[in-house]
């Protein structure tokens, strides 16, 4: 009888630490890569361009080009992956979730090995297979390259606006309601869990929701979110799919991204939805409503002004965005319980408009 082996791509490079910004060159350099483009997000450059120039002149690294990502438009970023030279060895994406997302497709395109350099943690991107492009004006999640490196300075996360983190936050505590969704899934012979991909996954966010600290900006509190958000991206590869991290929570946030003027943050729309969703699944709900209040999460979003009609809307339309899977969000039960708990619980009621 024929075995057959799951082959997995993981980041041969993976740098977490303080000061890392200054080291580009060092740490790029021991995969033996000597040409590469750069592509920074908007404004990034001005901030740590210095420095990542420098870096990589003194590790005789080239720089064959530099360029700015505006837009995520998926024409506009396979037009410009078929620019790059042939002589490129690998791409270096620095920069937020528009710039990593749209330099890791680049990187699938062309076949080439991708850096991925986060200057925020809103969301696991910077680690997944997974590219969040424009296509025809409407988000998509396209299939991508899992990165050949991840290099993260924990002062540069520190130093971004602290929404970015709120949202990490957000998206890393809803691998709990995600993994009960799969779960689910499994349960009623719509999917089938990968075992390891489901630990690794349960195993994140156990980690982080465990951590103590003072505040979100504490060293070793960011370090376990950038951890954490790591492995989900891992996670994702070895399932073949983002079912490890991403269930009927996420599929409410990317309904409000499709009738939402300005969206929230994916993690802010993200944490909210997990919050409704492990109290429909009766799971876990004290942890996540802790996690979520202790981290000042909950607070901020008392500053958004967001609506509980759109999170309504939102559900309704959760189930038409992925109708191939089953999640709790595709049971018209659920859905109903979901619109209730909005309209019903103080919490919300005290953040939601």
């Amino acid at each position: 009888m024929k075995s057959s082996s799951h082959r997995i791509a993981i980041p041969t490079i993976l740098e977490v630490g303080k000061g890392n910004i200054n080291n580009v060159g060092s740490l790029i350099k021991k995969a033996m890569l000597q040409k590469v483009s750069i592509c920074y997000g908007e404004g990034i450059e001005e901030l740590f361009g210095v420095s990542i120039m420098k870096s990589l002149k003194e590790s005789n690294i080239q720089i064959l080009k530099i360029e700015t990502i505006l837009a995520i438009n998926f024409d506009e970023i396979s037009t410009m992956a078929f620019e790059i030279s042939n002589d490129v060895e690998a791409l270096i994406g620095i920069g937020g979730g528009k710039a990593i997302d749209a330099v890791k497709y680049m990187s699938f395109l062309k076949k080439l090995p991708f850096i991925s350099i986060p200057t925020s943690t809103s969301n696991d991107g910077f680690s997944s297979p997974v590219a969040s492009l424009l296509v025809s004006g409407k988000r998509m999640s396209l299939p991508a390259k899992t990165p050949y490196g991840i290099i993260i300075d924990i002062d540069v996360i520190k130093g971004a606006p602290e929404k970015f983190i709120f949202s990490g936050i957000g998206d890393l505590v809803s691998n709990i309601t995600a993994l009960y969704d799969w779960k689910f899934e499994e349960q009623q012979g719509k999917a089938t869990i990968d075992d390891f991909a489901a630990m690794l996954s349960k195993k994140s966010v156990n980690s982080f929701v465990r951590t103590e600290f003072k505040t979100i900006k504490d060293d070793l509190f960011l370090k376990e979110l950038v951890d954490s958000l790591t492995l989900n991206g891992i996670s994702m590869e070895i399932a073949g799919n983002s079912s490890p991290s991403s269930g009927s929570e996420h599929l409410i946030s990317h309904a409000l991204d499709e009738f939402l003027e300005t969206p929230q943050l994916h993690g802010i729309q993200v944490g909210v939805a997990t919050y409704i969703m492990s109290n429909v699944q009766n799971h876990r709900f004290e942890r996540i409503s802790k996690i979520l209040t202790e981290t000042g999460f909950f607070r901020y979003v008392k500053t958004l002004k967001m609506r509980k009609e759109d999170f309504k809307k939102a559900i309704d339309i959760a189930p038409s965005i992925k109708p191939n899977r089953y999640t709790y969000i595709h049971v018209e039960e659920s859905r109903e319980m979901a619109k209730k708990f909005i309209d019903e619980d103080e919490t919300l009621n005290s953040m939601l408009i």
